[in-house]
């Protein structure tokens, strides 16, 4: 009997032992797990239960809010003029999560952040209901709208700094999607909207203006031209410009069309920037050399590394380069570059920044749902592309890209404002058994506007917009737009 009696203590012991570790396991080990998955309802109904706070554009204006609702989930996340704003704001969606500033700030709106406790306490305890903080971007409403106008539903992005601080004055990408549909209570809409917007060709999710990255095409040449520069060359310089480049591992370089350079055999430095001018890039890099133009690139911020705005930034970079036939193709912006819109806006900042390169930012402020500042973002300078005297040269010569007459930038031209940029018509994508390419080159612009007070730097591509041997794509299709949106920024600072 009493062996049977401890059989069963024995075995109960095992039983209470086995629960116990069970409950350890579920509740201790797994507990992030369960607790963070996205089908635990109970997670989901907490989520909604306070409203996240708001992401304000400048000025004041909310583009993304928490709105009361009737049904079971508490609060509704909406996005006033949504598409416009969808590339920063991204989406909060109770089936598919968050993207954007909506999870990138996403402790801070929904009150989660540890800097939040003293508040969330004060709340709980005075019986009030808890509420996320917000967040205040650098974004100019007239500039972002602008670019939104500008590019249509084309394919492209657009990107405009503060050359001063780095603050992000727009950042657009086309076409766009409505994260209210994503947002919405209602589980079957949701995942027919999903569905049709990763099913989309275009690729409206993806963030072009940061997550993108293209060939630059000629807009690479305002490093080039930064690089001759810092080698000690002046704008006056006549520089070789042959009609036909031989490139020093084999291979050669003609102009788009044949176009000659000067008298086809010299030409002076700024009007082969004026003109944009393959053959004399591609032979002033050679004879500068690989190591400057590389240490100039990674100044402007093609270093290769990946950046947070606090928005994920696709790697600008030069690629690898073999030879020196290589370094002339990479140098008018082919080969192996790639680019960001981003990027592409920080060549003409620092030109507008008497040399200095900021680093770009896109969240001014933090705030407790009280409003008192948590966090303040400050102008941070990366990197001295080039010295004051050496940056007024290369403005200069960017300037007469689009105040010379023959210049490939003259519909950038804003009357009584001081303009400068750089066109790109940057070749992309397969080519057919002759080499040519299948796909249309794309349109870039890069350039400035300067102010006293509120100087603007824009970078503008527009997806295969240009016609396939022609340079013509990024002053006809590009640089309109980024006039566009430096003179909406400039009326709408203007008295500020």
């Amino acid at each position: 009997m009493n062996r049977q009696i401890r059989r069963v203590a024995v075995a109960m012991g095992v039983l209470i032992l086995a629960l116990l570790v069970n409950l350890n396991y579920v509740q201790v080990v797994k507990a992030d797990d369960y607790r963070n998955n996205k089908n635990n309802r109970r997670v989901i109904l907490n989520e909604y239960a306070t409203p996240r706070g708001q992401i304000i554009a400048q000025g004041g204006t909310p583009i993304a809010e928490s709105v009361a609702t009737t049904d079971e989930l508490k609060y509704l996340r909406r996005y006033p003029n949504g598409p416009l704003y969808a590339p920063l704001t991204g989406y909060y969606s109770f089936v598919y999560g968050k993207d954007g500033l909506e999870s990138t700030e996403g402790d801070v709106l929904s009150g989660n952040d540890p800097r939040l406790f003293a508040s969330r306490l004060a709340d709980i305890l005075t019986g009030r209901n808890p509420k996320g903080g917000s967040v205040t971007l650098t974004v100019n409403k007239a500039a972002q709208a602008a670019a939104y106008k500008g590019l249509g539903n084309r394919p492209g992005a657009v990107v405009a700094l503060d050359p001063a601080t780095g603050a992000i004055l727009a950042a657009v990408s086309t076409p766009s999607y409505d994260p209210n549909a994503l947002s919405a209570h209602n589980a079957n809409s949701v995942v027919a909207e999903w569905t049709k917007l990763i099913g989309d060709p275009k690729n409206p999710l993806l963030n072009r203006a940061f997550q993108q990255s293209y060939p630059p095409g000629s807009i690479f040449k305002v490093v080039d031209a930064a690089a001759a520069l810092k080698a000690a060359k002046k704008p006056s310089d006549r520089i070789p410009a042959p009609d036909v480049l031989k490139l020093p591992a084999g291979g050669t370089m003609t102009n788009f069309a044949g176009e000659r350079c000067g008298d086809g055999k010299t030409d002076t430095f700024v009007h082969a920037l004026t003109i944009s001018c393959n053959t004399a890039f591609g032979q002033l890099c050679v004879h500068i050399g690989q190591p400057i133009v590389q240490d100039t690139a990674s100044l402007f911020g093609m270093d290769n590394s990946s950046r947070q705005v606090p928005l994920a930034i696709a790697r600008s970079t030069m690629g690898e380069i073999e030879d020196g036939s290589a370094l002339a193709q990479s140098c008018i912006g082919q080969r192996n570059v790639q680019m960001t819109p981003l990027q592409a806006a920080m060549l003409s900042a620092v030109a507008a920044n008497d040399g200095r390169l900021m680093q770009p930012y896109l969240v001014q402020q933090q705030r407790t749902p009280n409003l008192s500042v948590l966090a303040n973002t400050e102008p941070k300078q990366l990197s001295e592309v080039l010295s004051p005297d050496e940056d007024k040269l290369l403005r200069d010569m960017m300037q007469s890209v689009v105040t010379d007459p023959h210049g490939t930038g003259t519909q950038a031209q804003i009357p009584g404002v001081t303009v400068g940029g750089k066109t790109g018509t940057a070749d992309n994508g397969p080519v057919d058994a002759n080499g040519n390419y299948l796909k249309a080159p794309h349109a870039w612009f890069t350039g400035y506007a300067l102010d006293p007070t509120h100087p603007i730097a824009v970078a503008v591509v527009l997806e295969n917009a240009g016609v396939t041997g022609s340079e013509s794509a990024g002053g006809t299709a590009a640089a309109p737009i980024a006039r566009d949106v430096m003179k909406a920024y400039l009326d709408d600072t203007r008295g500020q």
